[in-house]
Formats: structure tokens, sequence, C-alpha cells
């Protein structure tokens, strides 16, 4: 009896050392916080939605990490499993070659806006109505309608309107905020100018604009829906209910998209509206 006590004895130092080298080899601590992956492409919509999400995963104890890149990476990185979420992807229409090629390695879990439109957008104060106006007054125009890069749908769909509606005009291809700057400029000088506009967007907040009706109908409705890589909700349960439930009217999402124009960051403007809308938040992560 003895004799076994004192090789348990003998062994415990072995044993113990044993139990250290193994936890020493496991570097995922309990407490160490899950990155999350959310990419977007720089339009001011986007920028909105995924701030005020990487915001609210951090309160609720994730890492997120957010990077821009052109929306056809996008869908490829969600497709390859290299990122997480996206959560712009304008859906069943405007982004729908992107869809046909990556959709069947992609899953759609919500709508981070639900009434979206896109079309030629023009000021009021511009004296006609149509896109078939347009041809008669190319001049007023210099022959231009002003776009945003030719990675994003609405640019297709523009080239689409110009063939369909037989336009002697260029589109000019540019980013978000130099087609706005463009706008602006024009308005402040009281000329008339066409950029590709969509809804949502805080110009409609900012300036008193139109859309030109589209009785060809070129420019389709969709939706801002949220896309995640295959195994997404399966690996993060939480958040799968969060994002399935993550939806803003037009005028909570301008009211949000107003801070971060005048904020020094995205970011810091995300969590002032997150701190004044904190319950509506937290509503989107109860299961329903």
């Amino acid at each position: 009896m003895i004799k076994n006590i004192m090789k348990i004895i003998k062994l415990l130092p072995i044993v113990l050392l044993s139990l250290i080298m193994v936890q020493g080899c496991n570097p995922k601590k309990k407490n160490e916080k899950k990155e999350v992956l959310i990419l977007y492409p720089n339009w001011a919509e986007g920028v909105a939605f995924t701030h005020l999400a990487k915001v609210a995963l951090e309160d609720m104890g994730y890492a997120p990490k957010v990077k821009p890149i052109e929306p056809g990476p996008i869908y490829a990185s969600l497709a390859k499993g290299d990122a997480d979420l996206f959560l712009d992807a304008w859906l069943p229409n405007t982004h729908k070659e992107y869809w046909e090629k990556f959709g069947s390695k992609i899953d759609k879990i919500g709508e981070a806006f639900s009434g979206g439109t896109t079309g030629i957008v023009v000021p009021s104060y511009v004296e006609i109505n149509s896109i078939e106006e347009l041809a008669a007054y190319k001049d007023k125009f210099e022959g231009k309608i002003i776009g945003i890069g030719s990675g994003a749908g609405i640019h297709g769909n523009t080239e689409k309107a110009i063939e369909a509606y037989g336009l002697d005009y260029k589109q000019i291809t540019s980013s978000g905020p130099a087609m706005l700057a463009s706008l602006k400029k024009r308005i402040q000088r009281n000329e008339w100018v066409a950029i590709t506009g969509w809804k949502p967007h805080f110009m409609w907040a900012q300036f008193d604009i139109k859309y030109l009706e589209d009785p060809k109908g070129v420019y389709p409705k969709d939706v801002c829906a949220i896309l995640a890589r295959k195994g997404f909700t399966k690996n993060f349960p939480e958040l799968a209910t969060f994002f399935s439930n993550f939806n803003v009217t037009e005028d909570q999402l301008y009211s949000l998209m107003a801070m971060i124009e005048k904020a020094d960051s995205p970011e810091i403007a995300a969590q002032k509206w997150y701190k004044k809308n904190k319950d509506l938040v937290k509503s989107w992560m109860i299961k329903k």
C-alpha cells in the first residue's frame, strides 16, 4: 500500500507537467474574442451599414474587422470563404451577374434595407422628367451622365439605358464622393447635371433632386441584402440571428449617414448613433 502511494507521489510531477504542456499548446483561450471580417464597397449606405454592425459586434464581445474593396472581389471572397459578411448586396437585380456567378456558394441571411432603387438623378429644377427627354437636351447636360465605379451594377445598367433610349451620351466613371461633388457644384451654379443615383443615399436628404422616369424599366428595384459565407450561420448562430433582424428604415439610415458625413470617421459616427438607438439595435439580437 505504501509502495503504491510512493509511486503515485513520484508520478504527480510528470502528470502536472503534461497538463501544463497540453494547455500551453492550445493558443485559444476561453475569453479570446472571435474575429469577423466584413467587406464593403465605398458607397454611402454600405459604409453606414458596415460601421454600425462593427460597433454593435464589438459590444457583443466580438472582434470585427472591416475592409473596403470593390463588389466583384467581395462576392469572390465570400464564395471562397475568405471573408464572413457583406451588408450591401443589391439583389436580385442590380448585382444579378455577381449572384449568378457566385450565389450558389454564398448565403443570403438578411436585408439591411428593403427598398433599394436606382436610376438617373437630376436636380429638381431641371425641366425634364423622363430619361426619354435627355436626347433633346444633350447640350444642357454636356452629353454626360456622371457615374461611379465600373464594378457597380448601376454602371452597367446606365450603359444599358444609354443604348435602350438611344442617347448620344457618355457615362463618366468616377467615385461616389466625386460624383456627389459634381452634383453639389452644379446645383450651386443652378446648372443642369445628370448623375447615377440610388436610394438609400444621404444625397436625398442633402439635395433637392429627383429621379428621371424610366418607362422602359431599365433600372430595377432591389433590397440591400446581407450575404454571408457558407457555414457562417453554423459558426456564429448568435450573429446569424442579429443579421437576420438587422434592418433600417430610410429615415434611420439618413440620420446615420448625416452623422457620418459630419464626423471625423465613420466609426465615431456609428458609435454615437448606436448609443442613441441602442434599444433598436439590441432588439436585432433577439431571436424572433
